[in-house]
Formats: C-alpha cells, sequence, structure tokens
C-alpha cells in the first residue's frame, strides 16, 4: 500500500469519526423514529408524543447545565441530589404559595452549585470529587428534610404539571426557552467565550487575565440551578415529592446527553443543539427498550455502550 493511499486512509477515517461526532446523534435519533414508526404499536399518536416531550424536560434541562461544567474540561455529579433537595423544599414551604416555594427550591439548588464552584474554583478541588461530596450531601439533606414521599396538593402546581398552550406543555416550552437562553449565552455572550477558553486551557485562560474563579463559579451555580427547576418541574409532573428517588442516576443521564450530542469531555466546546438531540436519543432508547419489553437494567447498559462510544470518537479525533 503506498504512502498515498495511507494518506487517503486516514483521511477518509477522520472524517468519518468528525461526521460520527458531529452528526450521528441525529442520525441516532432519526433510526429509532424510524424504527418505532416501523414496529412500536401506538408510537405514532399525538398523546405518546406528548408523554415522551413531556418526559424528556427535566433531562434536558438538567443536560443543559451539564453542557456548561463540561464545556470548562469538569463535570457536575450532584445534579440529581440537586433535584431530590429542589422538590424537599418546594414540599415543605408550599404552604406559603407555588412561587415562593419554587424560588426556594431554586435558590437551594444555587446553594449547592455555590458550593461546589468554590471548592473546585478556590480550593482546587477536582471537579469530579468536589460535585462527588455535594452529591451524597445533597441527597442526605433532601431526606433529612423530607424523611418519605409527600403528596402535592397545589392547584397552581398541577396547571404547571400538565398544563399547555395550544397543546404543547408547560415543561415543554420551559425546556425550549430554557436551552435558547443557555445557547444564547455560550454561542452570543462574554461569559460562553470565557467559559470555551477556560474549558480549552485553564492556564492560559489566566494568563490572559480571564476571571476563571467567577466564570467556574457562574457555571456550577447555573448547573445547580437548571437541576433545581427540574426536580421542580419533575415534582409537578409527578404531582408527589419523592427526594428517595427523585434524580436518582440524572447524572448519568445528562453526562450522556452531553456527550453523545458532541460536547468533549476535555472542555473546550459546548454543544447545545446536540445535547438536545442527546436528551431525545436517551428518552427515545428507554422507550423502545420499554415498549418492547426489557427490563429498565438495559436502559442503563445501553447508555453506557453509547457514552463509551462517544467518547472514543472523540479520542480518536484528538490522538488525529
Amino acid at each position: 500500500m503506498t504512502d498515498l493511499s495511507l494518506a487517503r486512509g486516514t483521511v477518509d477515517r477522520d472524517r468519518a469519526l468528525r461526521l460520527l461526532q458531529n452528526y450521528g446523534v441525529y442520525g441516532g435519533v432519526v433510526v429509532l423514529l424510524l424504527f418505532n414508526f416501523a414496529f412500536t404499536p401506538h408510537f405514532a399518536s399525538a398523546e405518546n408524543f406528548r408523554t415522551q416531550a413531556v418526559q424528556v424536560a427535566p433531562v434536558l434541562i438538567v443536560a443543559l447545565g451539564m453542557a456548561l461544567a463540561i464545556g470548562t474540561e469538569g463535570v457536575d455529579l450532584s445534579v440529581g441530589s440537586v433535584m431530590a433537595l429542589s422538590t424537599s423544599l418546594l414540599s415543605l414551604y408550599l404552604g406559603y404559595g407555588p412561587w415562593l416555594a419554587t424560588l426556594i427550591a431554586v435558590l437551594g439548588g444555587m446553594l449547592v452549585g455555590v458550593a461546589n464552584g468554590a471548592l473546585i474554583a478556590f480550593m482546587g478541588v477536582q471537579p469530579i470529587v468536589a460535585t462527588l461530596a455535594l452529591m451524597v450531601g445533597a441527597r442526605g439533606l433532601a431526606l433529612v428534610l423530607l424523611p418519605r414521599l409527600k403528596d402535592v396538593h397545589d392547584p397552581g402546581m398541577a396547571a404547571l404539571g400538565s398544563g399547555d398552550v395550544l397543546g404543547v406543555p408547560y415543561l415543554v416550552l420551559i425546556a425550549a426557552v430554557l436551552a435558547l437562553l443557555v445557547a444564547f449565552a455560550v454561542k452570543r455572550s462574554t461569559f460562553g467565550r470565557q467559559l470555551l477558553a477556560i474549558g480549552d486551557s485553564r492556564p492560559a485562560a489566566r494568563l490572559a487575565g480571564l476571571p476563571v474563579r467567577r466564570v467556574l463559579v457562574v457555571v456550577y451555580v447555573s448547573s445547580g440551578a437548571l437541576a433545581a427547576v427540574a426536580g421542580v418541574l419533575a415534582t409537578t409532573r409527578l404531582t408527589a415529592s419523592d427526594p428517595t428517588s427523585l434524580g436518582t442516576l440524572m447524572e448519568l443521564s445528562a453526562i450522556t446527553a452531553v456527550v453523545v450530542g458532541g460536547t468533549p469531555l476535555s472542555g473546550g466546546r459546548v454543544r447545545i443543539g446536540g445535547t438536545v438531540a442527546g436528551a431525545l436519543l436517551i428518552q427515545l432508547l428507554t422507550t423502545t427498550l420499554i415498549k418492547h419489553d426489557l427490563p429498565p437494567s438495559w436502559t442503563q447498559i445501553a447508555q453506557a455502550v453509547v457514552i463509551v462510544g462517544a467518547v472514543y470518537a472523540a479520542r480518536e479525533r484528538r490522538k488525529r
């Protein structure tokens, strides 16, 4: 084989890997949709599409915050526990009105984000260690505040969880608006450019005079706030606060959505459109397995395989 043939093969492989990383998630969504249209009974119905959209909304909202953290070459493992903490706070303060209770729940998530950001930015703790500590601590605090499941009886919360505008559920609208805001922040704001610079090279960003610590704190506060919003919305949909199970393994789903969507774990890049598609892919994958009578444990295995494949594709590209 000549050097020209080797070079051509290398270029073709690199192009294939680039296409897989940039557009593979969209192809996966299309394949799953076509499969379900063909082989899943009652999949192509308005009610089913509504159900899928409502179920994916909290995952997408959490994944938006996770994308920001991963964009700085970090990670936020506390998001599931923040959801549990937010549902506990919401239930405890709901007697003072739904708006105040929601505000307190979101503030609780932001405080967890402040703790994560302070540990990472000012104390130099690795993100995986800092957020792991808060994952355990926030879940424990949620269970102290609300040790058991509690029904949520509030007309405003019920309307938020089941209402819609022109057939589009409120939960889906909120998720879409948040996705657009985060996309704008990443692509069009100074904060977004600083975030990507920090993820690309934190020492270089520091030498360039960028406010590295402040940006990192804002990133993890944003992640905490988004996870808390997701917890509130999940509570309104379930009409119950359950800190024991709410948000369990949500960090896995969020990381999967972000990585499969093309945001590299090495930081320096955030793809919000890919993250949205990644969340849809996870939801469709879960639905496909459940509809075809496979146990829920297979969903976790499938997510693990998808993560490994996405990370491998990204790794191969970096090597080249």
